[in-house]
C-alpha cells in the first residue's frame, strides 16, 4: 500500500500546475464573459476585472464544483488506476500541467479556448501514455461529444443571437423615435435576461447541491419566470423613468436615483459639454502636454512604476476602433442612436454578471478537480470514489488563481474577441451574451455538448452577419478561433502526456 506522504513534492507540483491551470481560465474563459461588455463601450477594462473578480470567486466558491468526477469527463476509466494510486496522482498532476501549458499559450496568442476541452485532453494524453490507445473512450460519450461541440456550439449560438438581434433592430433600433420604443421595451428585456440567466444559475449553477439534483427544470423556469417578471415591472416603474430623464431630460441624476425616481421631484439641467479644441490647432498645446508626460515618467518614484506594472492589465486598449485594418469591417455596420443603445448597457452589464457567475461555479472544477484526486490520494493512499467533495480551500486558491489571471493577462482575449470579430454596440453585445446563455440552458437539458467559449465566439459571428454584409466580420480572426479550438485537444493531450512519460518511465535510482 502506498505511503500517504511518500509523494509530496507530486502534491506540490500539483498545487503550483493547478494555480497556473486556474490563472489560465481566469485569462481565457472569465474574459469571454466580459469582452462584448468591454468593446461595446458598456464597461471598462478596470471596471470588468473589478466585478468579475468578485463575481467569479463567489461563484466558484460558494457554488463551486462540490463534487468532482475523479477523472474529469469520465475519458479514461477509474479502473486502469486500481492498485496504483500513485500513478493516478502523477497522471492528474501532468494533465493540469498541460492543460496549463495550452491554455496560457492560447492566451498569449489571442485565442479563446475551451479550458474543459484543455483538461478532457490532457488527460487524454495521459491516458495513451500510462495505457495505450485503448484507455480513451473514443465513442460520443467520449471524445466524440467534445468534437460535436465544435461545430454545434458556435452554430447554434449564432442561429439564437442573430435572432434576438433581429427582433431587437426590427422592434426597437429602426423603428421611428426609436429611444421612446426601446423604453417600452425595457421590460421585456429584462424578463428575457433576469429568466435566462436565473434558470441558468438555479439549474447549472450549484452542480453539487442537492437542491440543484432534484429540482426539477420545469419547477427552475417557474421560479425564474415569477422573479422575472417582478424584476420587469420594476425596471418600467424606475429604471425606465430615470432613463428617460436622465437621457432626454439631461437631470443631473446619479445611479442610485433610480430607486426613487418616480418620487424624485425634477433636477438641474446638466448643460452640454463644451466641445473640445481640435489638438492640430494648438501644436504648442500638443508639445507642452507631450513635455509635461516625458518629465512624469522620468520623475515616477519606484511605488509609481511597480503600480503601474500591477496595473498594466487593466489600462489596456480593447476595443480596436482606432485599428486601420478593421476599418472596413467596422464601416459596414450600421450605427444606430446612441441615446437608443445607451439603454441597453445595465442590462449587458447584468447578463455578463450573471455569466461569469455561473462560469465561476462550474469551470473552476477544471482546475480543482484533478487537484483534489492529487490531494486526496495524497492524504488517504487510495483512489477516493467517482464522487469526490472537494475541500472549500482548494476552490478558495483555485478561485484566487482565476482572478489573478483575469486582471493581469484577461486583456489579450477581451482584445481578440471584443472588436476584432465584428462591430459591437450595447445592443449587439447584449444579443450576443443573451444568446449565449440561452444556448447554454437549452443545450444542457437537451444532452447537447456545448462550451461557453465557442458560443460567445459563434454568437458574435451571428449577430455580425445581421448587418446584412458577410464582409462585417473578421474571418481571418474567426478561422484563428476555430483552429485554436481543433488543437485544444491533441495540444493540451502531448504536453500532458510527454510530462507523464517522462516521468513515469524515466529510469530509477
Amino acid at each position: 500500500m502506498m505511503n500517504p506522504h511518500q509523494y509530496t513534492h507530486i502534491f506540490v507540483l500539483g498545487m503550483i500546475f493547478a494555480f497556473g491551470d486556474a490563472y489560465g481560465i481566469g485569462a481565457n474563459d472569465v474574459a469571454n464573459s466580459f469582452a462584448t461588455s468591454v468593446s461595446s463601450g458598456s464597461l471598462t477594462l478596470g471596471q470588468a476585472v473589478f466585478i468579475a473578480i468578485f463575481t467569479e470567486f463567489i461563484g466558484a466558491f460558494f457554488l463551486g464544483a462540490k463534487t468532482s468526477d475523479t477523472i474529469r469527463s469520465k475519458i479514461i476509466s477509474t479502473s486502469l488506476f486500481t492498485g496504483k494510486p500513485e500513478i493516478l496522482m502523477l497522471g492528474m498532476t501532468t494533465s493540469v500541467a498541460g492543460s496549463a501549458a495550452w491554455v496560457i499559450f492560447a492566451t498569449r496568442m489571442g485565442w479563446p479556448v475551451s479550458s474543459t476541452h484543455s483538461i478532457t485532453g490532457a488527460v487524454m494524453g495521459m491516458g495513451i501514455a500510462a495505457y495505450g490507445w485503448n484507455a480513451v473512450v473514443w465513442g460520443y460519450n467520449g471524445v466524440g461529444k467534445v468534437i460535436t461541440s465544435w461545430f454545434v456550439s458556435p452554430v447554434v449560438a449564432a442561429i439564437i443571437s442573430a435572432m434576438l438581434f433581429l427582433l431587437t433592430k426590427y422592434l426597437v433600433l429602426e423603428r421611428e423615435n426609436s429611444f421612446e420604443k426601446g423604453l417600452m421595451a425595457i421590460p421585456f428585456f429584462f424578463f428575457l435576461t433576469f429568466f435566462i440567466n436565473l434558470t441558468f444559475i438555479i439549474s447549472k449553477g450549484a452542480p453539487g447541491s442537492a437542491a440543484a439534483a432534484n429540482m426539477p427544470f420545469t419547477k427552475a423556469c417557474w421560479i425564474s419566470a415569477c422573479a422575472a417578471a417582478g424584476i420587469a415591472a420594476l425596471s418600467y416603474i424606475f429604471y425606465a423613468s430615470w432613463l428617460r430623464r436622465k437621457i432626454r431630460g439631461r437631470e443631473d441624476l446619479r445611479w442610485y436615483h433610480i430607486f426613487v425616481t418616480p418620487f424624485l421631484s425634477k433636477r438641474p439641467i446638466i448643460p452640454e459639454a463644451p466641445e473640445v479644441a481640435d489638438i492640430e490647432s494648438n501644436p504648442e498645446k500638443s508639445t507642452e502636454s507631450q513635455d509635461l508626460v516625458e518629465v512624469e515618467e522620468t520623475e515616477k518614484t519606484l511605488f509609481q512604476k511597480v503600480k503601474d506594472f500591477v496595473m498594466r492589465g487593466i489600462r489596456k486598449d480593447v476595443r480596436n476602433l482606432k485599428n486601420p485594418r478593421l476599418a472596413g469591417v467596422h464601416a459596414r455596420a450600421k450605427k444606430y442612436s446612441s441615446e437608443t443603445e445607451f439603454l441597453f448597457e445595465f442590462i449587458q452589464v447584468f447578463s455578463a454578471c450573471t455569466a461569469s457567475f455561473a462560469h465561476g461555479s462550474n469551470d473552476v472544477a477544471n482546475a480543482v478537480g484533478p487537484l483534489a484526486s492529487v490531494y486526496q490520494i495524497w492524504q488517504s493512499g487510495k483512489i477516493p470514489g467517482s464522487k469526490a467533495a472537494i475541500p472549500s480551500w482548494l476552490l478558495a486558491y483555485c478561485a484566487f488563481g482565476i482572478d489573478v489571471g483575469l486582471a493581469t493577462y484577461g486583456y489579450n482575449i477581451m482584445k481578440a474577441l471584443g472588436n476584432n470579430i465584428t462591430y459591437t454596440t450595447p445592443s449587439r453585445g447584449f444579443a450576443a451574451e443573451l444568446g449565449t446563455s440561452l444556448t447554454v440552458v437549452t443545450a444542457s437539458r437537451l444532452g447537447l455538448p456545448v462550451s461557453t467559449t465557442h458560443c460567445i465566439t459563434g454568437a458574435m459571428a451571428g449577430v455580425g452577419l445581421c448587418n446584412g454584409d458577410i464582409r462585417a466580420i473578421n474571418w481571418k480572426m474567426y478561422a484563428y478561433c476555430f483552429f485554436s479550438w481543433i488543437m485544444t485537444l491533441p495540444a493540451a493531450g502531448l504536453v500532458s502526456g510527454l510530462f507523464f512519460a517522462l516521468i513515469a518511465y524515466s529510469p530509477q535510482k
